[in-house]
């Protein structure tokens, strides 16, 4: 069992990139559990393994003591009692005189110990080793992939639609597999088991069972991630995004603005004949996307935000709690506030201000009452 272990262990360490003096570690733990349970022991005893020929021994050790401490009970300020020490293990003690036996010299507190290896031992280490070594290869692999996907949190992945079950969709991702909600899913949108897809990822996660990886096509930052992904000159800092909100199958508007005065931001995010928008809008199932012109100056952003009504006029009622009035006639009103009210809200979300939508009718009503 010994030369085979030795060679499954470096195997392993050589294949999976496992730290061998770990592994090691782990079996003495391993080893010393299986001892005691197999071989009902209750002293201290301590496993040692030699990491040139996987040569087992087991040993006991005691404490040297004046006197066995058979432990103590108290009373309580209740006057319950309470055991003290009640873990303490009677057979790990040895007296003094008995210690001077084996050896003249010790002394009281010092350790003595004796070679316990039983016969047949090298069946349990042998049992012990391949579940050890199992064990630390599952674990090796676990925290590879959760390394490996770590930095991948709030970014777009593609994969394949491996499979799917009532509420989600599982994507391959090469070493693991990713989990998409279907209800993170584009509403209105068909998959295609086997296909690729691209998808946002929310969540990695280490859990018991493994890396827990979150997915969304639903999510605002699937939308900005797809714009770095066609927009070069997002990528190199040339047209910066402000802000993102979206309403998933709906509507999602995109704030941006340009750090280079002779580039325009609008015009490079929809390309040549509109072919990069259209690779977006494509892979956003026939979602809408507004593109906002971003302005440090909040009434021209809320009104760029307000598109695509027109002719909008805004006055900030309280900059510190980030509130604004915007008036529009009667015409641009159905577009100002969007189907249940979606554009205004998508306005709000993209600005950060609470904005009230009124016409100038109203507001005249409200002025003669």
């Amino acid at each position: 069992m010994n030369n085979e272990f030795i060679k499954a262990l470096d195997n392993i360490v050589k294949e999976k990139g496992i730290d061998r003096d770990y592994v090691l570690e782990s079996m003495k733990d391993a080893l010393q559990k299986a001892y005691k349970k197999n071989f009902d022991s209750k002293t201290n005893v301590k496993v040692d393994i030699n990491s040139d020929t996987g040569e087992i021994k087991v040993y006991s050790y005691y404490v040297v003591v004046n006197e066995i401490d058979y432990g103590k009970d108290e009373e309580d300020e209740e006057g319950c009692i309470k055991h003290l020490d009640p873990e303490i293990n009677l057979d790990a003690q040895i007296l003094l005189e008995d210690a001077k036996k084996i050896d003249p010299e010790i002394k009281v507190g010092e350790t003595i110990q004796q070679e316990v290896t039983p016969s047949d031992f090298g069946r349990v280490a042998a049992s012990t080793a391949k579940q050890v070594i199992m064990q630390k290869i599952r674990e090796a692999e676990k925290n590879s992939i959760i390394e490996e996907f770590a930095d991948k949190q709030d970014e777009m992945i593609i994969g394949n639609l491996g499979m799917e079950d009532s509420k989600n969709y599982y994507i391959d991702l090469g070493r693991t597999r990713g989990i998409l909600p279907k209800s993170e899913m584009i509403p209105g949108e068909k998959v295609v088991m086997g296909t690729s897809i691209k998808a946002y990822v929310t969540k990695v996660e280490a859990t018991t069972k493994g890396p827990l990886i979150l997915l969304s096509r639903k999510h605002y930052g699937f939308v900005k991630r797809l714009f770095e992904s066609e927009i070069p000159e997002i990528n190199d800092g040339t047209i910066i995004i402000y802000s993102v909100a979206r309403e998933a199958g709906s509507r999602s508007k995109v704030a941006i603005y340009s750090t280079n005065p002779q580039i325009d931001a609008i015009g490079s995010c929809i390309g040549s004949k509109g072919i990069r928008i259209a690779n977006i809008l494509k892979e956003l199932n026939g979602e809408k996307v507004d593109l906002i012109l971003y302005n440090d100056d909040p009434v021209e952003f809320i009104k760029n935000a307000m598109s695509p009504a027109k002719d909008v006029i805004v006055s900030i009622k309280d900059e510190m709690k980030k509130e604004a009035l915007v008036v529009v006639n009667e015409e641009n009103l159905a577009l100002a506030i969007g189907k249940k009210g979606s554009n205004i809200k998508l306005a709000s979300r993209l600005t950060k201000y609470k904005l009230e939508v009124k016409t100038l009718n109203q507001i005249q009503e409200e002025g003669n009452k």
